[in-house]
This record gives C-alpha cells, structure tokens and sequence, in this order.
C-alpha cells in the first residue's frame, strides 16, 4: 500500500500489524475489566449504596474501626461488645487482608485529595478487584495455552455469576478480593514452574501470603500446588525448575503465612498443611537420589535407594504417629471434614449444617451459576490432555478438584468458577480457531483445490460458529438476568412487586437497627440468633450474646435452649445471660421465608446437642406423624416455647390475606394454631412495619420487698 493510499486511512488503519493487534488486545481487556465492574452495580441503581447480608457488616466495622484508630489499636482490639460476657480479641481472630487492603486504599485516595467515604470504598471494592481479575485471568489462560484463550476466559470471567454472586458492588467479605489473590497466586506459580526462576517462585510466595491474609480458601490453594508437584513427579516431569519453585514456594511462603495472627503456627501443626510439608520433603528427597545416581554405579544405588527408602519411610510414620498421638499436629477441622464427608457435619457438629453456605450443590445450581460453561468445560480439558505440559497438569488438577469440593459444598461454587472460565476459554477459543480457518478458504481456491478433508467444509464451519456464537449471547443474557435477579439484592432491604408491578420496599431491618440504637441503653445486651449478631452491633452498636463468627458453639447452644423452652426456663437462661432485649425475625405477614420459624429446629439440633440443652429433644417439636406444623396439630411443646410466643404474639388477631382467617401465615401457609396467649416474662418493645423485626424486653424481677 502506498504511503499517500495509507495516509488517507483511520489511524489505527494506519499502525503495523503487531501494534494493531495489540491495540485490539487492550480494547477487549479494557472492554472486560469495564464489564465486570459496571455489571456489579444492580444493587447500588436500585437501592442505595449499602452494605449487604450479614458478614460484610463485621467486616466494614473492623475496616472503619481501623481507619479512624489505626493498624496498633486494630490488631490489640479487645471488642466488648460481641459475645457476651466472653469479648472477642479482634486481631488474633480474622484474615485482616480486607480490612488492611480497604485502608490502604482509602488513605491512598485522601493523599491525593480525593475525599470518599470508608463506607463506600468497602461498597465498590469487590468490583474494582473482580476487574483486576478479569486481567489475571487473562494472563493466566495466556500461559496455559494463548492470548486468544486468555481473552475469552477474560470476558466469560467478568460476567460469571458464580463469582458475581460473591462479589456484587455492597458484597464487602473475603471472597472479593481472594479470588484475585488465588488466581494471582496460581499464575505467578505457572511461571515459577515454566521458568525455574527464584525470582517467580519468591513473587509467589508473596501471593500467597496475600491470600492467607484474606481468606480461610487458603487451604485449597497450598493443597493444590503440592499436588501439582506429586503428578509431575508420578509422571517423571519432576526436575530442577520444579524442585526450586516448589522450594521457594513453600519456604518463604509458610514464613510469611505464620506471620498473621490467626494462622499462627497452624501451618506446621495442623493436618490440613501436612501434605505441603510431606512433598516440601519428599522434593529433598528426590533432589537427593538424583545427586547420588549421578554419583554412584546402577548396582551401588538400588543397595542405597532400598535401606534409605525403608529407613525413611519407617522413620517419617513413626515420627508422625507420635506427634499425632501427643496432640503435636492438631487433626482435622470440622469443616475439613464435611468437605471429605458431607454427611459428616449434619451428624456430628450441626452449628456447621445449619449454614446455608456449607449445603450440598443441586445440579441446578451448577447450571445457573455457570450456564454454558458446564458444557465448554469438558471441551477445554480436551484441549489441554492433547497437549499435556506443566502447566496444563495443574489446570487439569485444579478443575478436577474444585468439581469435586464445589459440589460438597455450594459456597466452594466461588472457587470452581474461576477455572470453569479459563478451561471454556481454552475451549471455545479452540473450535473457533480451529473452524474460522475453514472459511478463510477463497471461491476462487476451492476451485482449483482437487482434494479436501471432507466437502462442504465451509458449510459445516459456518454452522458451527454460528451455534457458538449463539451460546455466547445466550451466556451474557443469562448471566445478565442472574446478576440482576439473584444476586443484587442486598438481605438488609428487601423489595417485591405490588399488584400494578411497581416495586415495594422492605427496610425493616434498619428500621429496627436505628430504633435499638437511640431508644436502648448504651449498654443494653441484646439476645438475637447468631445469623444477626454482626448487624446488631455494626448498625444498632450494642452488645449481642452471639454472632456469625460460631467460634463458641456451647454458647450459641444456650441461646438455642432459651428459643426452644418455655417461657419459664427461657427466663432463668435470659436472667443468667443478662439479657435486656430479644430480636426475632418473622416473615408470617410478608411471606419473608428466611425468618427464625423456619430456622427454629437448628435451634433445637444446637441447643440440644451440649450437656445443659440434653431435656431438648428434635422429636418433642413434631408432630405424631413426624410433622413440623405452626397450625393447631403443632405439637405443643412447639406452640408453648418462647419462639413461637415472640413471632406470632398478638398476630392471631391480624389479616394478612383476603379470604383467609386471622392469624394466617403466609410462609407457612397455615392458620396458627395458638393464637390467644399473653407473654408473661417480656413486653414488646418494638414491632416494624411489616412484622419482619420484633423486640421484646425482657421483664426484671419482681420486687419481693414490697
């Protein structure tokens, strides 16, 4: 083309090739990160710049509390106001990597002048880190096989509603930026791995104890690299590049991960670490037989390779039974165990089985969290068995795995959706490439061509790219409904549609927040199920008995017992506890189906389940025929505990349906069957508007001296 043709051009018509490529390149990307952030923000145009559920409420109050009083006073914080009387030691009990990563960046922006209030920047957080990891994904995918992979993984990543669902603008917990750190960490390890390289290996340690610090999923992540390392020694990969990387991984990372309070020396102590520290040595180990067959004849060796392996292995299970049975290496968490065993937890601990996050995955749920990907995902571990390298093992690895855990546990969803992208970006990347060849082929080459593969080519590639182009637009439309449907309703305001379609707002849980606030002493405790306790004293600032931290599961057991007894033993439990207030979540007249009736038999299970709740049996709450009913065949231990006192008190007189008689409880679909009934030992003290909280107060002794 010739210079005056050229100059005629659009500019970017006008750059080489390599720099037209790579400006189409940063387009696409650019397009992604833009995607991936923007689609987070349904919840903040519908509603209001707000925190949601119930964790992110303890996590923006560590955040600000660090903010305002710094990282000393933040790691020595003695919160008196949780878990009373027993207090919780703040610094010594979290993964601070959120909360240090949000003021950071808060006093990054106030340098340069840019005013922004902490509440917001916890807010939008999860959306600026879900397009940072719309670019690791790329480069990830980039070095498992090629940039036109790593820009499909790229876009199917910022849409995914498996990750959206965990990081939507508002959804301020550890996942938002773990994933980030997971990811980062696996590819700084692909390249560690590819490359031998000291440098990659220390970079991913310190990955890696970005990630410590921000999530408990750390566990997976160094179960995962040691079992990258033992494929690649089962299948004779194993060489010096591995044996560095690996080392340096390990080494530097443990020491930097026993840095943060909470992990401590868990990572030398605890099971969940032993296999990292089995294959750390086992790499010695090999490192060493290749040095000495090196060194000695084939004859000499095999005499040397039998007495060490015997004396090694003899010595490492007797070292390692003794520690076990001293109590040296702590076993196996209760959560570890659900994941190995899910019945495991719904038998023996059911704090853990009362939690929606740790419920097995429904095979729906694979499909609406990942639509087409369940499909592509097989197609991009065929891509990467035909060519089997390094890195392509550990993908291999990785997905295999997190099938497996995300279907134990439908929170562990999160981790397989970061993989399920990368392996259909491999894949669809792979049939387009493959059949967008086929139209490249001119008339005018058809004709002259004498021999083909198969006849109508061109036809079949057609079809075939048309159908792929479809499920791509099908995926963003579905993941466009899910995220605005599913995922962008923050639990504290709540919204239906009325009858004529317009929306209808529920705020009831600030509502009740801001009443106990300013209507309660400072010092009030206030007895609610854990599911509330962070809101109460992120929003209302005062003492609960209980919260979702669950670390004290024979105090919980007793807030169990007083929901569950009549109204008698609950007071004895309330006066023990010193409680002031009781908060109770009812959903009767709204049809809000998440409400404490319908949690009511975990309390029972909990409070049950320790030496002082024994008198509370699961059986007592059914009914003859085994059934769990509000109505008058309830059973009457059921109908007479304090539970059921709180949320249907003075409801028996309220409509709540056309044609239907008082008392008629929309969740249930069932006329209570208690309906006159006074409360002897509380007064109510606060119902909101639409009967979703109520507070009672609980009644102080009577005066014997009068």
């Amino acid at each position: 083309m010739s210079s005056a043709v050229r100059g005629k051009l659009p500019w970017p018509l006008r750059m080489s090739y390599d720099k037209q490529d790579t400006l189409l390149k940063l387009f696409v990307l650019s397009i992604a990160a833009v995607l991936s952030f923007s689609t987070r923000l349904f919840s903040v145009l519908r509603f209001e710049s707000v925190i949601h559920e119930f964790d992110p409420y303890f996590n923006y109050r560590t955040t600000r509390f660090l903010t305002e009083e710094g990282f000393y006073s933040f790691h020595n914080w003695f919160d008196d106001r949780a878990w009373y009387p027993l207090g919780r030691i703040i610094g010594g009990t979290i993964y601070p990597g959120l909360m240090v990563t949000s003021a950071t960046l808060y006093h990054v922006l106030h340098f340069f002048n840019i005013t922004i209030d902490i509440r917001n920047v916890c807010v939008f957080l999860a959306p600026l880190f879900s397009s940072l990891t719309t670019l690791v994904t790329y480069h990830l995918t980039k070095e498992l096989k090629d940039v036109s992979s790593g820009l499909v993984a790229a876009a199917m990543i910022a849409a995914v509603p498996g990750y959206i669902s965990r990081s939507v603008a508002g959804s301020y917990d550890n996942e938002g930026i773990a994933i980030f750190c997971m990811l980062l960490t696996y590819l700084l390890w692909i390249k560690a791995v590819k490359t031998g390289s000291l440098f990659w290996g220390a970079m991913c340690a310190l990955a890696y104890f970005y990630m410590v610090s921000s999530w408990g999923g750390y566990v997976f992540l160094i179960n995962l690299i040691p079992l990258h390392v033992l494929a690649l020694m089962a299948t004779g990969r194993f060489s010096h590049r591995i044996y560095v990387a690996y080392s340096a991984v390990y080494s530097l990372g443990t020491l930097l991960s026993m840095q943060i309070s909470f992990v401590g020396f868990q990572p030398v102590q605890s099971s969940e670490h032993m296999a990292a520290l089995g294959v750390f040595g086992l790499c010695q180990i090999h490192s060493f037989i290749d040095y000495l067959r090196a060194k000695l004849s084939k004859e000499y060796f095999e005499i040397l390779f039998r007495t060490m392996a015997l004396f090694a292995g003899t010595a490492i299970t007797g070292v390692g039974a003794v520690l076990m049975a001293s109590g040296k290496i702590a076993p196996w968490t209760g959560r570890f165990y659900s994941l190995l065993d899910p019945s495991y937890a719904k038998n023996n601990i059911p704090i853990i089985a009362s939690v929606s996050e740790h419920q097995p995955t429904t095979w729906s749920s694979f499909y609406f969290d990942l639509q087409m990907l369940v499909f592509m995902f097989p197609v991009g571990l065929y891509y990467c068995f035909c060519r089997l390298t390094d890195a392509n093992i550990f993908i291999i690895i990785y997905g295999i795995t997190s099938i497996y855990f995300a279907g134990v546990m439908v929170r562990l969803m999160l981790v397989l959706a970061p993989v399920m992208c990368i392996l259909s970006g491999i894949g669809v990347s792979g049939i387009l490439s493959t059949y967008m060849k086929n139209l490249d082929i001119s008339k005018v080459q058809k004709k002259t061509k004498k021999t083909e593969n198969y006849p109508i080519k061109n036809e079949v590639a057609s079809v075939v790219i048309m159908m792929m182009s479809l499920f791509l637009i099908t995926y963003t439309f579905h993941c466009t409904w899910v995220t605005s449907e599913a995922y962008s309703s923050p639990s504290i305001v709540l919204s239906a549609r009325g009858g004529d379609g317009s929306r209808i707002i529920f705020d009831d849980f600030r509502e009740a927040y801001y009443w106990l606030r300013h209507n309660t002493p400072e010092d009030a405790k206030v007895m609610s199920w854990w599911d509330y306790g962070y809101q109460i004293t992120a929003m209302a600032n005062r003492t609960i008995l209980v919260d979702n931290n669950t670390w004290n599961n024979t105090h919980i057991s007793r807030v169990g017992q007083a929901m569950a007894s009549s109204e008698e033993h609950a007071y004895e439990i309330m006066r023990e506890l010193d409680v002031n207030y009781v908060l109770v979540i009812f959903g009767g007249l709204t049809g809000y189906s998440s409400d404490d009736i319908n949690k009511f038999l975990w309390m029972v299970r909990i409070g049950g389940s320790t030496e002082k709740g024994e008198h509370i049996k699961e059986h007592d709450y059914y009914t003859p025929a085994g059934e769990f009913r509000v109505d008058r065949e309830g059973s009457p231990t059921l109908l007479n505990c304090l539970m059921y006192k709180m949320c249907y008190y003075r409801f028996g007189s309220v409509y709540t349906e056309g044609g239907k008689p008082t008392g008629y409880d929309r969740v249930r679909n069932a006329e209570i069957g208690n309906k006159d009934f006074e409360l002897d030992v509380l007064e109510e003290a606060y119902t909101t508007e639409h009967w979703l909280v109520r507070i009672y107060k609980v009644k102080d002794l009577e005066n014997r001296g009068i």
